[in-house]
Formats: structure tokens, C-alpha cells, sequence
């Protein structure tokens, strides 16, 4: 007799109240994606002109505005990886609510490719072909064979990076027009970080072991593709008057956030001891993104020797607060949901 499918297994789980009341709960809340997406939408062909009218055409000196152009370019061409991505997962994700939350996405990168080409106009700059290390993170998510890895990859891994830019930068002031409208992206991309955190476990639940090794390993190389892109943009930051290490101990910081809420998800306590990769990657922090710059290479080593035995977590307790209140943000500002142009105006200025 051929051997019993596993499918085929009874459904001993189906009178399990408590795994039911968690999954509508989920669902609740991915139907509440798409639901406030739709109440919070916004016209980046209204904000960014209303921006412009309020601070002036953006004007930075030449080297300035070369370097937050190919920041922000990165980010451009990103938000079509992700807009392709959404699209994806709205017609493959089999639940309705995932399935809604995934559509609201695809509609919110829509606008932010848009509206992030129109700014890069205002300040002329005409997008060009992005570093080859960026254009890998890229290609390595959209090219992934499983929505798991692309819920991953783009939903937990390069949005939170991109929120962590959008926060920096916007702080910096080095642009106010920038700055204003980077706070729509902000809010909009908090809430696609929640489709991935939602809906990722009940997928992990049902992978196999060689699924689930499979799943990590996708995790850990496009890390590394993600370190050595922000390597890359370590000079133009620096024109910027950003410091990278500010970057990458924020970008860990929410990052730490969405996994521990994931893992916390399916019972996995990832708070207090550090698992073998992420002392690895601290220790790649160090090397890459020291605090002190002029510090020489061997001393560089042996910090990162020290931060990969410390198997405590050593996060920043001020950058993990500020992780979790912006990714948990439910702010509304002017010119979201149905509110007219004129109002819009009225309270801008």
C-alpha cells in the first residue's frame, strides 16, 4: 500500500480554539492594513507641490545633492522592486486578508515611486542605474522562488532599512521638502512591515525542515548583500553629514523589533541570548562601521571579536524604544484619507 500523503493526515487540530482565536485575530488585523490604507491614502502629486510652496524648490550645493540623489535613488528604483513584489503577493497569497493587506501595498509603492521620481526631478536629478551591490539586494528579493522569501526580504528586511534611511535623513533637516514628504513614507511603510510580521509565522509553521534551513539561509545571504550595499553608501552618507553607524544601529534596532514579534509569534524567546548570526553580523558592524573611523584595522578586529562572544543582546536601549515606537506609529497627517486640497493647504501652512 503506498504510503499515506501527509495531507491526507486527519485534521486532529480543527476543534484547537485557542490556534483558531489566534488566527482571526491575524486576520483582523491584516484586513486593518488594507483598511487604514485605504482611509490614509495620499497624493503625492498634492503633498509634494504643497511642500515645494511651503520651503522652495530644493537647492543644496552640488556635492550635497549628488549624494542624497543616489541615495534616493536606491530608494526609487526599491519601491518599484517592492510595488512588483506587492503585486505578486496580492494575487498569490491565498488568504483574503493577506491577500488585501498585499493589494493596499501594491497601491502605496505605486505612489512612492512616483512621488519619489517627481522629487528627484525637482531636484534635477534624472535617476541613472544604481550600485551594483544595491541592485543585488534588489534582484536577490525579487527573484526568490518562495513568497517567504520575499514576504522576508522585502516586508522585514529592506523595508525596515528603507524606514531607518527615511527617519535619518529626514531628521538631519538636510532637506526640508525631503523631510516633510519622507514622513508619508514613513507611515505608509510602517504598515507593510505588519503584513510580513502577521502573516510570515503561519507560513513558517508549515514549512518542513528543509524548508525552514532554507528559509535562514535566504535570511543570512541577502544580510550580507544588505551590509556591504550600506558599506557602499558610506561616503554619500557622510557628505550628508550622516554618520552610517547611526544607520546600521537603528536599522538593527528595528530589525530586532519585527523578528522578535515574528519569533514571539511561534514561541521562539529571541530577547535576551543572541544566536551565532547575529553576533556575526555585530561583529561585521564593527569592522565596517566603527564609531571612530580613524580607528586601525587590528583594533577594529578585536572589537568585533569581543561583540561576537558577547552572547547577551548589546542593542542600543534608546534606539530599540524608538524602533518600536516608529514601526507601532499611527499617526495621521495632513492631506491623508478624504480631506480636500484646500484643507490640506490650510493645515500645511
Amino acid at each position: 500500500m503506498a504510503a499515506r500523503r501527509k495531507n491526507d493526515s486527519l485534521p486532529y487540530d480543527m476543534f484547537d480554539l485557542a490556534q483558531q482565536a489566534y488566527e482571526a485575530r491575524k486576520a483582523t488585523l491584516l484586513a486593518n492594513v488594507y483598511h487604514k490604507a485605504q482611509e490614509r491614502a495620499w497624493s503625492g502629486k498634492e503633498i509634494l507641490p504643497l511642500m515645494i510652496a511651503k520651503h522652495g524648490k530644493p537647492s543644496l550645493p552640488k556635492k550635497e545633492r549628488e549624494a542624497l540623489a543616489r541615495i534616493f535613488a536606491i530608494i526609487l528604483w526599491g519601491e518599484l522592486a517592492a510595488w512588483k513584489i506587492s503585486a505578486q503577493l496580492a494575487d498569490s497569497l491565498e488568504p483574503l486578508e493577506a491577500k488585501m493587506a498585499a493589494t493596499s501595498q501594491a497601491f502605496d509603492e505605486a505612489r512612492h515611486f512616483y512621488t519619489m521620481y517627481d522629487y528627484l526631478q525637482s531636484l534635477g536629478y534624472l535617476p541613472e542605474r544604481i550600485d551594483r551591490l544595491s541592485e543585488r539586494v534588489l534582484d536577490y528579493t525579487l527573484n526568490a522562488k518562495k513568497l517567504s522569501h520575499k514576504i522576508c526580504g522585502m516586508q522585514l528586511m529592506i523595508e525596515t532599512i528603507a524606514l531607518t534611511i527615511f527617519q535619518t535623513v529626514r531628521k538631519s533637516g538636510i532637506e526640508p521638502v525631503l523631510g516633510e514628504v519622507l514622513r508619508y513614507f514613513e507611515i505608509d511603510e510602517a504598515r507593510h512591515v505588519a503584513l510580513g510580521v502577521n502573516y510570515l509565522p503561519a507560513m513558517i509553521r508549515k514549512m518542513s525542515r528543509l524548508e525552514l534551513v532554507e528559509f535562514m539561509y535566504f535570511q543570512f545571504k541577502l544580510m550580507i548583500w544588505v551590509v556591504h550595499s550600506l558599506r557602499a553608501l558610506k561616503p554619500d552618507l557622510q557628505t550628508l553629514g550622516i554618520d552610517p553607524r547611526a544607520i546600521v544601529e537603528l536599522g538593527k534596532a528595528k530589525q530586532y523589533e519585527v523578528f522578535r514579534e515574528m519569533w514571539g509569534d511561534l514561541g521562539v524567546d529571541i530577547k535576551e541570548e543572541r544566536s551565532v548570526i547575529s553576533r556575526f553580523f555585530d561583529a561585521i558592524d564593527e569592522v565596517y562601521f566603527p564609531r571612530d573611523e580613524s580607528t586601525s584595522t587590528l583594533e577594529r578586529l578585536r572589537k568585533a571579536a569581543n561583540v561576537f562572544v558577547a552572547r547577551y543582546s548589546v542593542v542600543d536601549a534608546a534606539s530599540q524604544e524608538e524602533a518600536h515606537e516608529q514601526l507601532h506609529s499611527d499617526t495621521v497627517l495632513p492631506g491623508m484619507g478624504p480631506s480636500s486640497l484646500g484643507e490640506s493647504k490650510r493645515r500645511i501652512h
